[in-house]
């Protein structure tokens, strides 16, 4: 009767159960559970194996840049940046509220694993999500537009709950690049969230995009209902280094 139940159980794809029941019985544990118990104790792990699939693809599909969680982010004075607040961001109501998060702050400090800390947590709370760096974004969806797939991505970036460009401003935005950015802030605008990072300060942001009608249009969707983390202090990476090297 075992063999045949968990036959079952795997023909339907109930992995997490399956493996729990046979565990179960090899344990010799399966009298110590009322009917009840067992029942709940395979439920549970059921659930949990369907979650922690949906979460893999869900991390896989997001593409981050950085394995990174908001337990390990730095919260030392000189980085400028509040645990609360960081914490408050991480519960992911923005993303409800269909809020966006500008960070900025100078090189290595650490904005990217920030945002990837709290793309990684909306990922663990059910959204969906997309990090890129902004030059590939920008030069994948000019390849778009040549092959013809153009509309295609910038539906499935529409899709995304939470859309993560990293490094905003690393160099300023051809035409192609200011109609694409528009294109993706006026889909999204009031309708999900989105994430910057970036060295330059959001009061320099119209140079990045040039052409000011364009760059007003813009940075009305983008700043309007932003939450704001500056991050400051020394490079991360070059406190890593002199650290090493002591």
């Amino acid at each position: 009767m075992k063999e045949h139940t968990l036959k079952k159980l795997k023909d339907m794809r109930f992995l997490g159960m399956s493996r729990s029941f046979l565990t179960t019985f090899e344990s010799a544990e399966f009298s110590h559970y009322t009917n009840d118990e067992f029942t709940a104790m395979l439920v549970d792990a059921e659930w949990d194996e369907r979650y922690n699939r949906k979460l893999g693809r869900a991390l896989q599909q997001a593409k981050f840049r950085y394995k990174a969680s908001v337990e390990q982010i730095s919260f030392d004075q000189e980085r400028g940046i509040n645990r609360n607040e960081v914490h408050r961001l991480a519960d992911c109501t923005f993303i409800g509220k269909k809020e966006n998060l500008i960070i900025t702050g100078s090189t290595g400090i650490g904005k990217s694993y920030v945002a990837s800390a709290l793309g990684h947590q909306a990922c663990a709370l059910g959204h969906k999500v997309y990090y890129s760096q902004s030059t590939k974004l920008f030069a994948k969806l000019k390849l778009a537009k040549v092959d013809g797939s153009y509309l295609k991505e910038l539906a499935r970036i529409e899709r995304q709950d939470l859309l993560i460009i990293d490094d905003f401003g690393i160099q300023p935005l051809d035409g192609l690049g200011r109609s694409a950015l528009l294109e993706i802030m006026e889909d999204r605008h009031g309708k999900r969230s989105t994430i910057f990072t970036s060295q330059v300060p959001v009061n320099l942001w119209h140079d990045i995009i040039g052409e000011q009608t364009i760059a007003d249009a813009i940075l009305d969707r983008i700043v309007h209902h932003a939450h704001r983390l500056e991050m400051s202090g020394e490079s991360m990476r070059k406190t890593q280094n002199q650290t090493e090297e002591k």
